[in-house]
């Protein structure tokens, strides 16, 4: 049972508030802080910190002791690596369209750009590694994002209710084939047009969207959503795209699983992201990134039904989130003064985003404040947590085995 301390990554489109208030420090930040990673991954490792000060990576850690940090049975199972990345999430601006491989899509993936001797930094790699990324989004605050297909007959109605004559032939093109197949076509033919087209076609459509977003209440967050994407993102092709997609807001506590081949984009609010190791993105717009249009269109799910909106199920004192993953398993805890046993084995990682905790394991404790986080190895036993402050709130993370 240690304390962590856990990098941020300053990327343009977050927050100058939401990461530096949780961790106490000065706000606003002088940059954008748009993650908070806590675990094993290569790219940004959590560091342990005794109780001396000394800090070790979590990575180099896990490394040089995958049975002892993770368990024997873990350690054979994820191959010596931690399986899951855990993160706290700030948007102020929209994060890029994209979606994840799945397991067979990265592993192939991974394998055909490195025998092509790609570079694994090169802003054109689509595979950093061999590994699928499921996740799990929880909102902290209220949290807007576009997730998933739309059912294509409400995606008809839209189109015709903005009346923009040049997109006339494209909601027609829907409604002849309202189905998976009509979704593949619309988006490839969106995805795929040339930019003088682009330069033409989205001017149009935010005309279309102002008149929606002002005479009715009927799509009108579709309509400001694509006005705003817009703005920012100037005859971008993920901008049309961006209309075939299911606009979700989150409650706090609310979640979303995202499984491989769905296409989304986060919008704006603050949430923590449970997900398998992996950093593997496929780009469909909203960014100046690498697009890789035919390896994004093989990545797709044009079948997936729409996420549900997960609530929790209660499980013993705390609130679980059940997905199909195994790599990962979000629980949530709002705290009481009473001690409650941190469910699970194998490694955890457990953090507070509200008020004040203590955490025990045998005679040792340590007290947790908001924005502090706790590695649980596969020796920490028996741990139990109780409140300290009012409004108390743990997240654990855990693989989901």
């Amino acid at each position: 049972m240690e304390l962590l301390e856990n990098p941020v990554r300053p990327y343009s489109w977050g927050s100058r508030t939401v990461i530096a208030d949780l961790l106490g420090e000065e706000v606003p930040s002088p940059h954008p802080q748009a993650e908070l990673w806590l675990g094993a991954h290569p790219g940004a490792p959590s560091h342990l910190v005794d109780g001396h000060g000394s800090r070790t990576s979590l990575l180099d850690a896990i490394t040089a002791d995958p049975r002892g940090r993770l368990g024997p049975d873990r350690a054979d199972r994820w191959d010596g690596r931690l399986p899951f990345l855990f993160k706290v999430l700030a948007a102020d601006e929209p994060l890029s369209l994209q979606a994840h491989p799945s397991a067979a899509q990265a592993a192939e993936g991974f394998a055909r750009e490195e025998a092509a001797g790609l570079d694994r930094d090169a802003p054109d790699r689509n595979y950093r590694d061999a590994q699928h990324k499921p996740e799990l989004v929880c909102a902290l605050t209220e949290f807007h994002a576009l997730i998933g297909f739309r059912e294509p007959t409400a995606t008809v109605e839209l189109l015709r209710d903005l009346d923009v004559p040049a997109l006339a032939g494209h909601a027609e093109l829907l409604a002849a084939q309202p189905d998976h197949h009509g979704l593949r076509a619309l988006f490839t033919t969106w995805i795929t047009l040339p930019q003088s087209s682009l330069d033409t076609l989205v001017p149009a459509l935010q005309e279309g969207c102002v008149r929606l977003a002002g005479g009715s209440e009927r799509f009108s967050a579709e309509a400001r959503t694509v006005l705003e994407l817009s703005e920012r993102y100037p005859g971008d092709a993920g901008v049309l795209a961006a209309l075939l997609l299911r606009r979700v807001t989150l409650a706090p506590g609310e979640a979303l699983y995202l499984p491989a081949g769905n296409l989304h984009a986060y919008l704006s609010g603050a949430a923590v992201e449970l997900m398998a190791n992996s950093d593997n993105v496929l780009r469909g717009g909203l960014t100046p990134k690498h697009v890789d249009v035919p390896e994004l269109l093989r990545v797709l799910d044009f079948t997936a039904p729409s996420a549900p909106v997960l609530h929790g199920t209660p499980d013993a004192g705390w609130c679980r989130y059940d997905t199909p993953a195994t790599e990962f398993l979000l629980r949530r805890w709002e705290g009481g003064p009473d001690d409650v046993r941190v469910p699970g084995d194998g490694p955890r990682i457990l953090l507070c985003t509200s008020g004040a905790a203590a955490v025990r394991s045998g005679a040792a404790e340590l007290a947790v404040k908001r924005g502090a986080s706790v590695w649980l190895g596969a020796s920490d036993t028996d741990v139990t947590v109780s409140a300290r402050a009012e409004g108390t709130q743990l997240f654990l993370a855990g693989d989901g085995l």
